[in-house]
Order: structure tokens, then sequence, then C-alpha cells
């Protein structure tokens, strides 16, 4: 439904997008993510024929976004990160003002407004007046005039940014209610949003793709270590050794050592996925004399792995 290939944006001496390329398949949602500035806004312009690109190819819905816009326009719905509001007009006047230039047939309009205001849930703020509501439902009308016009592709820059929790969570339900019937790419620069939302994930640094995968896959590919904090009562020096001889054990860290024996914190790497490893490591303690506070197992968190992906030197290619 949406495919990019060596999509290259130069900006006078400033590279925005460099030989960037992904794909994203009919009915899908795709997490478009990377940090502020990593292109991901010029890519999400490019794909909505709002700038063109230097060079490079971009298909929406099969037609090329440079060679045929106004096609790709018809098929895509586009909520930029600042939603296009009148914020003078109540929310039917302008959905109806919406679905009039979108080319939806007048005796279509009725049904297609009301659809898109059942489906955002705003059936009761239809008669309001756009700049009486709060954000939350500002961003639900911008939702609402991507879709009005039922299109095969929804482009969404950011469209949680500035919402409170609440807000957040009711706009990602409904975003994610809308996958299936639509193909949805959606820019985020917030790791637990995509991982909630989306059934793949591709992450651009510095203007540049670093990876396309799904985003369990993404985890079990790049963080296969464990980790087990264990707070302590005693000399830990002694069971250092013991430790590190552990099945599983790879690495052994001293977070805190008090001297005076009072509490301690090491920090076990393991390195395979063994259930009974944390059993191994408490008995040991135990059994070694000294007084175990605390045990907690955890793993790198998919933060973490977005922090790696964008900050290491060398670029993983594209799965």
């Amino acid at each position: 439904m949406i495919e990019v290939e060596h999509l290259n944006k130069i900006y006078g001496s400033t590279v925005a997008l460099s030989d960037v390329h992904f794909s994203v398949e009919d009915g899908e949602i795709l997490g478009f993510l990377g940090p502020n500035g990593a292109g991901k806004t010029t890519t999400m312009r490019i794909l909505a024929g709002y700038i063109p690109a230097t060079s490079g190819t971009a298909r929406v819905a099969g037609y090329d976004v440079h060679k045929e816009s106004m096609q790709v326009r018809r098929h895509i719905g586009y909520l930029p990160e600042n939603p296009p509001l009148y914020l003078d007009m109540t929310v039917e006047d302008y959905l109806y003002f919406v679905s009039n230039i979108k080319g939806i047939a007048a005796r279509e309009r009725k049904a297609a407004v009301q659809k898109a205001l059942q489906r955002c849930q705003l059936e009761d703020k239809a008669s309001v007046i756009i700049g009486k509501l709060s954000k939350g439902y500002r961003q639900r009308v911008g939702l609402a005039q991507a879709i009005v016009h039922s299109p095969k592709v929804i482009i969404l820059d950011e469209p949680t940014v500035g919402l409170d929790p609440q807000q957040i969570i009711e706009v990602r339900h409904l975003i994610k209610s809308l996958g299936g019937e639509h193909t949805i790419i959606l820019s985020s620069h917030i790791l637990p949003e995509v991982s909630m939302i989306c059934d793949r994930v591709t992450i651009i640094n510095q203007g540049s793709v670093v990876t396309t995968d799904t985003p369990d896959h993404l985890m079990s590919e790049l963080v296969s270590t464990t980790l087990y904090n264990l707070e302590i009562e005693g000399n830990i020096q002694p069971i250092i050794p013991l430790l590190e001889s552990l099945d599983g054990v790879a690495k052994i860290e001293i977070i805190s050592d008090d001297s005076s024996g009072s509490h301690s914190i090491l920090q076990v790497s393991a390195s395979d996925n063994r259930e009974d490893l944390g059993k191994d490591l408490a008995q040991l303690v135990v059994t070694s004399g000294l007084g175990l506070y605390e045990m907690r197992r955890s793993r790198p968190t998919l933060e973490e792995v977005f922090l790696k992906l964008t900050t290491q030197e060398s670029i993983i290619e594209e799965k």
C-alpha cells in the first residue's frame, strides 16, 4: 500500500533524508519512530504530497506521490502534528466542509460525516464550536477529518503530542480500531505508543532508516540479556567468584558495596533465559550466610533498545 525507495531530501547543505526505504502492507499499522529531528515529519510531508522529495520514489495506493499527486491525495487522510482546524466552526459544519473539498458527493456527505463522528466518538460534540473543545477533542476532530472520505491510507504525524495521559489512551484506542480497515503510518518518538499500537516499527535516525521489524522481534533479537539485581547484607567479595561460576551467569557488576557490610547491590547479567537462575542465585547467597533483602529480575526495555539503535555508530541493516 505504501512503498518508499531510496528517498532523499536535501535543504541547501542539510541532508534531511538519506536513502530512506520501507513499505507498509494493506491494513497494517506501521510505527515510524525516531528522535526529534530524525526526519519523520519530512517523510510524512513527502508521502502526503505536501513537499517534494529531492530524489527517490514513494508510492501510495499504487500512485507515485510526485507524478500522480492528486490521485495520492484522494486516497490518503493526513493528520499533521498541528491539526488543520477552523476554530470558529462547529465540529459537524467543519466535517461537512472537509467532505465537500475532499470530493464526497452531496448525497453521501451526511452519512460520511455521521460515520466519522461515530468512529471518533464525537457525536455529542457535533454542534460544539471547535475553539471551545479541549486539545484531546480537537485531536479527535483532526482524526475525523482525516478519515471522513474513507481513505485507503491514513498518515498521522505525532498524533498524541501534547495530550494528557487519559487523552493519549483514548486516541491510541481510536487509532488501533482503524487498523485493518485502513493502512496507517504513524510517526512518533514515544516507544510505548508505538509498541502498543503498531504491527511493525521502522526506526529512523539522522535521516536514515536504522531497522524495520515487529516490536516483539526487535526485543527478542536485540535484547537477549536478563538482569538480576540483588540487595545483599554482609561481605559480598567472597561470593562473587561463586556467583560467576554458576551456569548461565555472564557478568557480575557491583552497583554499590558498603564496606560496613550493611547493604550492597550486585547486578547479575544472565547469558540465557534460564527460568531457574534466580533460584540458584538466591540459594547461593543464603547458603553463604549472607542476608538477601531483595532480588529483582528485569530485561532492558524497548526504550533502551531504541536508544541503543539511535546512538550506536554502526547502522543495523533493515531486516
